[in-house]
């Protein structure tokens, strides 16, 4: 490369194509459309380079976090915990309860049940309008806002029917 030295980022590239764009505008006395001409074809060339570079770093990434969740041994105590709180609700009516990942949410008609859901551990979320439990072994590791269909969509969803004297055995 003739212009462009020790870029290893996009932004590395960007801030230094800028800087090279004001040092050789054809309008600066030092420039020349010649000189753009090259800087551009150069950052073209990089920019190909840098991007197909995180792309793969991204798709690693993704399949490193896949192998180590397929090679996770499956925990039967918390699956315990959840069907254990489950048969505690299992009976209240007019209310919806779901299983989106290892996480209970019920929705609905739920006033009448707010003391019992408290005292289960199940904890209000306002923004959605349910409540929800989920094991001590959880630890939320994100800050980002998601509706319930992002959650829905990411982790799956059971409705469970309920009021009909079901029993899930532990």
């Amino acid at each position: 490369m003739t212009y462009f030295k020790n870029v290893n980022t996009l932004e590395e590239l960007r801030k230094q194509y800028k800087e090279l764009l004001k040092k050789f505008h054809p309008d600066n006395p030092n420039g020349s459309t010649e000189a753009t001409q090259k800087i551009n074809q150069e950052y073209e060339r990089l920019f190909k380079l840098l991007k197909d570079r995180h792309n793969s770093k991204r798709t690693s990434d993704k399949e490193e976090k896949t192998s180590y969740y397929n090679n996770m041994k499956y925990d039967f105590s918390e699956d315990a915990k959840l069907r254990e709180v489950l048969n505690k609700v299992i009976n209240f009516s007019c209310v919806t309860i779901e299983i989106i990942g290892e996480w209970i949410w019920i929705s609905g008609n739920t006033y009448q049940y707010k003391k019992e859901l408290k005292e289960i551990g199940f904890r209000w979320a306002s923004n959605k309008k349910a409540w929800y439990w989920h094991s001590e072994a959880f630890r939320k590791r994100s800050k980002r806002k998601l509706t319930m269909n992002d959650i829905r969509n990411y982790y799956g969803s059971t409705e469970v029917q309920t009021g009909q004297g079901l029993y899930i055995e532990a």
